[in-house]
C-alpha cells in the first residue's frame, strides 16, 4: 500500500503572538494551503489535521481537495494531533508525516522520502545530515505512536529505533526550516530578498 501523508496543522503557533504562522504567505499564498498543494501534488492520499478553533486555517484551504479532519483535543499537543491523523489513516498504510510549517519543502522532497524502503523509519534530512521532515512512519511503529502524549512528538522513539532509521538528504536546510516567532519569519524573508 502506497503511504498516506499526514498534515498535522492543529498546533497553537503560540511563539507567534497574535499572528498564526500557518498563515504568512509564502509564494504568494498561506503557508497552510502551499503545504497542502505540495502534498496533493504528489498524487498520495492526504489528510490535514485542523484545530477546531481556528476558522482562519479552515478558511485558506477551503476549495483544495485532501481529507481533512478535526482534532479536538488539539490544545494537549502534537502527540493529539498526531493520534487523531494516525486513527483516520488505513491501518495497514504507512504514514509520511509532514508539519504544515515547513516552508522550503518541495513535492519532490515528499517523493523521496514517501519511495524509501517503508519497512525504516525514514527521515527527511539536510545535506549536511541533520534530521528533519518529512518522515515516513512505517505500520510496524504505529503501535508506539499511539501511546505518545503531550507536546511529545515521536523523537523518542526515533532515538528508540535507532538501528531502524535512516536519513533521506534533501537540498539544502528544506528538512529543518521551521519560521515559530516573527522574527525567525523577517529573517527567513530578508534572506529570500522579500
Amino acid at each position: 500500500m502506497p503511504p498516506h501523508i499526514l498534515i498535522l496543522a492543529a498546533g497553537a503557533s503560540s511563539r507567534m503572538g497574535p499572528r498564526d504562522k500557518l498563515l504568512e504567505e509564502v509564494d504568494g499564498q498561506p503557508l497552510i494551503a502551499r503545504s497542502l498543494r505540495m502534498a496533493l501534488a504528489t498524487g498520495l492520499p492526504v489528510t490535514l489535521a485542523l484545530p477546531p478553533d481556528r476558522p482562519a486555517r479552515w478558511a485558506a484551504v477551503a476549495g483544495l481537495s485532501g481529507h481533512r479532519i478535526t482534532v479536538e483535543r488539539a490544545a494537549r499537543g502534537m502527540a493529539e494531533s498526531l493520534k487523531a491523523g494516525l486513527a483516520a489513516l488505513p491501518a495497514d498504510a504507512p504514514v509520511l508525516l509532514l508539519l504544515a510549517d515547513l516552508p522550503e519543502l518541495h513535492t519532490e522532497d515528499l517523493l523521496a522520502v514517501a519511495k524509501a524502503d517503508p519497512s525504516y523509519i525514514q527521515r527527511g534530512a539536510t545535506e549536511s545530515g541533520q534530521s528533519g521532515h518529512p518522515v515516513l512512519l512505517p505500520v510496524w511503529l504505529r503501535p508506539e505512536l499511539t501511546c505518545l502524549s503531550g507536546d511529545q512528538g515521536a523523537r523518542d522513539l526515533f532515538q528508540r529505533h535507532k538501528d531502524r532509521l535512516r536519513q533521506v538528504p534533501l537540498p539544502g536546510n528544506r528538512a529543518l526550516t521551521d519560521l515559530d516567532t516573527p522574527e525567525d519569519w523577517a529573517r527567513w524573508r530578508a534572506l529570500r530578498g522579500e
